[in-house]
């Protein structure tokens, strides 16, 4: 099944591979996206946002997966430009290590309003493990979803006030991190999502789902269409992921 109009989204990688694969992730994100219908490229640095070429400025949406503490200034405001006259934003795991460089949280404040949070930690349960995200649905990108069991690093997160929770885990201390939410920012939609740090996440058709309706939602698509398709696990095998678990399309 195909989009009533093209939309075209880049995958955008960024910093250093130390700690995240980026050249699994910008292959891999590719994928998902394509699954969806959606056409996809892949494009390393933030610096075309400064400069956007064609396939920057031609994109609907930016799929945002970054590994550094740095984001420059021009960086920052190219991009928080662009989504707020009317791109779509998804942005992913580590994308958000922002305050972590001189002059702390007030230089990436452009970011940090943008996205609407920032990493603070792994927390006291370690980088990683297997835990329940528990799905609250009502909302296109976490449509036709259930409660998941996913393995992946642990994020704490500081959020601002202005986001709205889509899903969430309980951390060990009993309290909960968001582990999905959307903002508007401007003329753009904003969606974060906590997980992607590695295959074991990448590879999780929840994941997948979660971010292809994602992409989706940020570049305008109504649920009506997420309903039609983007609940297919690869595309076209004619299963669905959610409540009914997996009965025949």
């Amino acid at each position: 099944m195909r989009l009533s109009r093209p939309l075209r989204a880049l995958v955008v990688v960024d910093g250093t591979d130390l700690h995240h694969d980026l050249l699994g992730a910008s292959s891999a994100l590719r994928d998902i996206v394509l699954e969806g219908g959606v056409v996809a490229d892949r494009a390393v640095g933030a610096d075309r946002f400064v400069d956007p070429l064609p396939v920057t400025a031609e994109a609907d949406v930016y799929v945002l997966y970054r590994s550094s503490t740095h984001l420059a200034p021009e960086q920052q405001a190219a991009l928080s430009a662009a989504v707020a006259a009317g791109k779509g934003l998804v942005v992913l795991h580590s994308s958000n290590l922002f305050g972590f460089e001189e002059g702390g949280i007030d230089a990436d404040q452009v970011a940090y309003e943008l996205v609407g949070s920032r990493y603070v930690s792994h927390g006291d349960a370690g980088s990683e493990g297997t835990y329940t995200v528990r799905v609250r649905g009502g909302h296109p990108v976490t449509a036709h979803m259930a409660d998941f069991v996913i393995e992946d690093e642990y994020y704490v997160i500081e959020c601002r006030d202005d986001v709205t929770v889509l899903a969430d885990r309980t951390t060990p201390e009993g309290g909960t991190q968001p582990i999905v939410y959307v903002r508007e920012h401007g003329e753009g939609r904003v969606v974060y999502v906590a997980l992607g740090h590695d295959m074991r996440a990448w590879g999780s058709p929840h994941f997948r789902q979660v971010v292809r309706q994602a992409v989706l939602w940020a570049g305008g698509v109504g649920l009506d269409a997420v309903a039609s398709w983007s609940t297919r696990f690869p595309l076209g095998n004619g299963r669905f992921i959610g409540p009914d678990g997996g009965a025949p399309a």
